[in-house]
């Protein structure tokens, strides 16, 4: 008995949820050849990622709007895009369910009085004395602009930030703070931090590609996007995935992918993301 209990609490160690699960992943490769038929495609579902961590703003599954877009070469194009689907999202969510966001506000999060999307020069809209600016600003910066107003902060960080160093939630927090409590865009970052499918930018000496992530306050990042590289030789030389992707052709394209769950901590105001959804799985615990 003593040896069964043994192996399966070694069992348990191995596994990721220490019990059998059948998820599904990103939809990306999917959306990737869709796009090539509709130019324009979406999808939103539960999206597993082997995320070993207890934190408050990680879960293993989660909800994801992902989309992509054909015929685009540029950053601004994807930016663009998830600006619009925010500024949909939360004017419907203020129309449709304002008594629900009354109710967080009041009880939840009494301190987040004001919710700034924008530069004060645009139309507010107010409910119950929360104004919600439904434009971003114009703070877009890159990764190299945010190493060096990360290296130049009077903060002590646990994660000291390097060039080629990913940010941790306690840079990106930094860093909206840094530019005025409202959602930062930042872009191009390392080569060897992204992954294979993301557009080589052919820069140097410090090698980029074209990613944007877009960190909001109270979370940190809440958008993930990037141009593909649809270039079938760039790929060859990276990864022998993806390249029947390209082999019969491609056009230039690009997507992002917005964490559902995050996107509701951040308008209500909930600190922990488990409180957003309602079965959350993580690792070793998986109870539906």
């Amino acid at each position: 008995l003593q040896t069964s209990n043994k192996a399966r609490e070694s069992a348990e160690k191995t596994q990721f949820f220490n019990v059998p699960a059948f998820l599904t992943v990103s939809g990306q490769l999917h959306l990737e050849v869709m796009a090539g038929a509709f130019t324009h495609v979406f999808a939103f579902g539960p999206t597993f990622r082997a995320e070993n961590s207890q934190s408050r703003r990680h879960l293993a599954e989660f909800y994801m709007v992902e989309a992509e877009l054909s015929f685009t070469e540029s950053l601004q194009d994807i930016m663009q895009v998830m600006e619009d689907l925010f500024k949909t999202v939360t004017s419907t969510l203020l129309s449709k369910c304002p008594r629900d966001v009354e109710l967080f506000h009041k009880y939840i999060a009494p301190a987040q009085k004001v919710i700034n999307m924008t530069q004060k020069t645009c139309n507010p809209v107010t409910h119950f004395g929360l104004f919600f600016f439904f434009f971003f600003p114009s703070c877009r910066i890159s990764y190299n602009e945010a190493v060096e107003i990360l290296k130049q902060a009077s903060q002590t960080f646990t994660f000291k930030p390097e060039w080629g160093c990913d940010l941790q939630t306690e840079h990106e927090k930094y860093l909206v703070k840094h530019c005025g409590e409202v959602p930062v865009f930042v872009i191009n970052y390392p080569y060897d931090l992204k992954p294979f499918y993301m557009r080589d930018n052919e820069d140097g000496p410090q090698h980029t590609v074209a990613a944007v992530d877009l960190l909001v306050p109270g979370v940190g990042e809440l958008c993930g996007g990037s141009l593909r590289e649809e270039r079938l030789p760039f790929l060859e030389s990276r990864l022998q995935r993806y390249l029947d992707l390209r082999k019969y052709g491609s056009v230039p394209h690009g997507g992002f992918g917005m964490g559902f769950e995050r996107y509701l901590q951040y308008i209500l105001g909930v600190d922990n993301i488990k409180d957003v959804i309602p079965f959350p799985r993580f690792s070793h615990s998986c109870l539906l």
